[in-house]
């Protein structure tokens, strides 16, 4: 996800003004930043982290200078967007490994990262590149890994996954998962609680009951 340098206009729309006193600048700035966010979260949801930043601000009710001033960045604005679910899934792993039963620590895991991505265009890109190999250096990225595999090995060990899964096919499914978005939001949930309990009961040694009911996905639309 490449940066986009800041090409700042001339002009300040809006700032605030410059007789004003500092306290009413900073209680200013972060109405504006969190204004900025929110709208960030809703047009990346919508359109995906490649939405023009200038829909953001639009949508914000700020000028594209106020926001280049706060996040100068493409990649310190989605960073910054999505940071609270980011931090979800990061507790949601916590969960999971706490879980005493492995492989419905594992499902739940997989269940919340899935249906996340099926509302949000925008978080399949972000959580995939934190978590997954497209980031190799990336700290948080290999912790993720580590639990994953974690996860993945005691539902192995405890003759819950065939011997034969692999975490490779996590990815595959996740990225699966992410081609819902777009759909109305209850179908892409229906469908991503039924792609889910397809896949993982595709490599159970034992099922764990019938499937949900099969969500009736909408068409693409054609671009004419």
């Amino acid at each position: 996800m490449p940066d986009q340098p800041s090409h700042k206009p001339s002009g300040h729309v809006g700032d605030v003004p410059g007789d004003e006193a500092p306290a009413v600048l900073r209680a200013d700035a972060r109405r504006n930043r969190e204004r900025v966010l929110e709208a960030a979260r809703e047009v990346f949801a919508a359109q995906g982290v490649d939405a023009p930043i200038s829909a953001v601000a639009r949508r914000a009710g700020v000028g594209v200078a106020t926001l280049y001033r706060r996040f100068p960045t493409r990649t310190a604005l989605v960073t910054a967007a999505y940071a609270e679910q980011l931090d979800l899934c990061a507790a949601a792993f916590d969960e999971a490994l706490a879980d005493p039963d492995p492989g419905r620590g594992l499902y739940t895991l997989l269940e919340k990262v899935c249906a996340t991505q099926a509302v949000d265009r925008g978080f399949a890109p972000v959580f995939m590149d934190r978590f997954t190999d497209s980031l190799a250096h990336d700290p948080e990225r290999a912790c993720a890994e580590e639990r994953v595999a974690h996860l993945v090995r005691r539902a192995r060990e405890s003759g819950q996954l065939r011997a034969d899964f692999d975490q490779a096919d996590i990815t595959l499914l996740l990225v699966a998962s992410s081609g819902l978005a777009g759909q109305p939001r209850d179908i892409a949930l229906a469908a991503s609680r039924r792609l889910l309990a397809s896949f993982f009961q595709a490599f159970q040694t034992q099922l764990p009951g019938p499937l949900p009911p099969p969500a009736r996905l909408e068409p693409p639309r054609r671009p004419y």
